[in-house]
Order: C-alpha cells, then structure tokens, then sequence
C-alpha cells in the first residue's frame, strides 16, 4: 500500500499520485489520476514505466547486482545447477534436496517429445535459423499437449512449465541436427541438463559410450544459470503481454522467443563473433580499438546498457571461458582475436572510465564458439535458457488478478478529413 504520494497540478486542478515502495530499488509514482485529468503518460521504450509488480528478479545496474528471488547471480551460477535456479525462479526459493530430487525427475520424464513433432521439423528448408525452427515449434507444442492448458488450473500451470523447460534442450539440439541433415538424438536418463543438451548436439548414433567433459558441461550449465532470468526486458514484457491476452503458455513464449532473436537482445552474442569475423587478425585490434574510440564502429560484447559498473554475469564466465580454453587447448586464431580484445578493454584507461567491460555475451560467445557450437545456434541456447524466467513470469501473473495489456499513444497523424470517391483524386 502506498503511504505517501505526489501532486500533480494541472490547469489549477490538483490530483494526488501514490508513491508506493519495493523492497529494493526505485519507488514507483501511480499515474492512474492522469486518466482523471484527460492525460497519459508518455515513455518512448518503457525506460522509466513499471507495468507489473514482481517478486522474481532484482536489477541493480549501478552496483553491479543480480538477483535472483534475492540470491546473488554469482552465488546461484558457483554453487546451484541450472534446474535448481529453475526451480527456485518459479517457487521463490532454492529447493531442498527432497524438493531437488522430485523436480529433477519431473524434468527427466517430461525431456521428449511427441514423436509426430519430428515431421513439423521436415516442412522447414533445411538452411532455415534455427530460431526460425524455434518459434514455429515450441508454438506447436500446444497442438501436441492441449490437454494440460487450462490455464486457471495451478496444476495445468505447473505441468507446462516442467514441460516447456524439460523439452527445451531436446527441440533446441533437434533444431541443429536437422540444419546439418543429421538423424535427432533422444534425452537420456543418467546426463545431466547440461549434459543431455551437449549429447543430444554432438553424439550420432552407436556413440553408447559417448562422454561429456565435465568442464564444458559445467561451463553450459552456467552460462543456462547467467541466461535464466533478467527482469522485465523486451522478451519477458513480451510473454507477459501476451499472456494478459489469455494466450496459452507454448505461443507466450514462441512469442518470446519471437523478441529474443533480434539483434539489439538475444543476438548480442552473435554480433561479438560477427565482430571479430570483421577484424580479421590480432593484428588489426591495435587500429579497430582506435575506431572504437572515434565512434567510428561499435565494440560489441563490452559495456552493457542495465550494468553501468560491471555485468556481474561476465565474472562468472570470465573465469568458466579461461577454464574451457585451457582444457580444450584450442588454437583458434578468433578466440586469440577475442582475448587480444579483452586484454586491451581491461587495461586501456580509455574503455575502464567509461565502464567498457567485457560483458556476458563477450565471454558466451568466446565459450560457445570454443565448444564447436555455430553462430546461429547462440541465440536459440539464450533463449532455452531463458524459458525457466519466461515461465515463472507468466505463472506470477496468472497467480493473481491482471489485466490485458493496453498501451496508448501519442497520435501525430491526420486529422479528420472527408473521404474522397476515387474517381475524383487526382
């Protein structure tokens, strides 16, 4: 309940507008008055307009800080697994391990897919994006598991948020295979998420034996925790929006997957390699990074337009790429191009005044080409690490009363005029 407010004046007529608080961050204004008073509000981008209460994730750009139902994103990334952040997305808090075993198996029995599914993914050309393929298909699943979409029913609720999440990994690695005219590897039951993702990707056929190096399915299972939620950003105002409308869970969030793949969100990462694609050579930084500085191109990767000090997330995967790079022992002239970057952002008093860090889509980019992961699958593995935020905004919103989003306008256009017969324009 707000306990205090603000006064607008307006042509002499005084309206009050309740000032309420959060537990973190800025203090909110309730401008419903101005309806009163024959306004509205005005905010191109929605940069200082909060349309939802939410109790799920915390920004402090300014400090650096993430959090995650008031865990720090560090902690989450070192010491939980990326289902556990899952589940503490949707529950609130972290699982205990009774709680832990139950939803792990829940995710395990729900990792397939319908088997028709497979013909879906034959109607796509096979040089399809892979987000393309997404969109289309998580928007199917609701063909495949209508009979679980009430969405008034908190257990129907529960039972598409384990799916969408548990089916994720399994129709983002389809996504791949089918790209490269490769036959669709199935979950198994003894890998972990990160693991059944990087073997379902990778493995073939007759690979029974086949393993996955504990540091690359570590450094997977953190860069899923550093992706799983980040607030109220275009894709997740997207979800929630079009969940206001009604709309069931799997379109929701093929619409979010929808705004996730443009360039300015979800494919930073890509535009990083894009970026080292354009440099060429080590030896060409020296000249790009004194481009950098007169405007003349843009550094992608460094700097961040939440994080105003350092991206908490890049720490994390800073260290994770250094350990990726080491155990592989890749001699790759881009990841070399990528480091000589990093050195200079670091220590060039040019780009740590202005806070120019590498950020997490440096540093994924870096781990995800390492790995031997294309360019054009980086964006469909953010946003298979994001459903798990995506879901548990949608399940806050339905828990309490909302209402349909109806944003306003300014109007600019024509006034009112009289229709001309066609005959009679010339």
């Amino acid at each position: 309940m707000a306990d205090k407010s603000a006064t607008l004046t307006i042509d002499g007529n005084e309206y009050q507008l309740p000032i309420t608080d959060g537990t973190l961050g800025q203090s909110v204004i309730d401008v419903a008055a101005l309806q009163e008073a024959g306004y509205w509000s005005y905010d191109p981008g929605f940069k200082v307009t909060a349309p939802v209460e939410s109790k799920i994730t915390f920004i402090n750009g300014g400090k650096g800080e993430l959090l995650h139902r008031g865990y720090p994103i560090d902690q989450l990334a070192n010491n939980a697994e990326y289902l556990e952040v899952a589940y503490a997305l949707i529950n609130g808090e972290l699982p205990n391990s009774e709680q832990k075993e139950d939803f792990f198996k829940k995710i395990r029995q729900h990792s397939a897919v319908h088997d028709q599914l497979r013909k879906f993914f034959e109607g796509f050309r096979r040089d399809a994006h892979p987000m393309a393929i997404m969109v289309g298909v998580v928007g199917a699943l609701s063909a495949f598991y209508h009979e679980g979409l009430d969405i008034s029913n908190e257990n129907d609720r529960e039972l598409t948020a384990i799916r969408l999440i548990a089916k994720m990994p399994t129709l983002a690695a389809m996504s791949y295979k089918y790209s490269q005219g490769e036959p669709f590897m199935y979950p198994r039951k003894d890998f972990s998420y990160a693991e059944n993702f990087l073997y379902m990707m990778f493995a073939t056929p007759g690979d029974t034996d086949y393993k996955v190096n504990p540091i690359i399915a570590d450094a997977m299972d953190k860069i899923f925790t550093l992706h799983a939620d980040h607030e109220q950003n275009a894709s997740t105002s997207t979800v929630r929006l079009a969940g206001s409308t009604g709309a069931n869970p799997y379109a929701c969030i093929a619409a979010g997957i929808a705004a996730l793949w443009g360039p300015s969100h979800g494919g930073a990462n890509e535009a990083v390699l894009e970026m080292l694609d354009e440099i060429g050579s080590v030896e060409n930084v020296p000249e790009f990074m004194e481009k950098v500085k007169s405007r003349e191109v843009k550094l992608m990767g460094f700097g961040h337009r939440v994080y105003k000090n350092f991206d908490p997330r890049a720490q994390v995967l800073k260290k994770a790429s250094d350990e990726v790079l080491e155990a592989l022992g890749i001699d790759d002239p881009k990841l070399e191009l990528a480091m000589a970057l990093e050195k200079i952002a670091l220590e060039d008093p040019f780009f740590i005044e202005r806070n120019l860090y590498p950020n997490v889509d440096f540093y994924s980019g870096i781990i995800l080409k390492a790995i031997g992961i294309p360019t054009s699958m980086f964006t469909v593995i953010f946003s298979l690490a994001r459903t798990s935020g995506w879901i548990s905004h949608w399940l806050e919103m339905h828990s309490t009363p909302f209402k349909i989003g109806r944003p306003r306008q300014l109007y600019t256009g024509e006034t009112k005029r009289d229709f001309v017969q066609l005959e009679d324009r010339k």
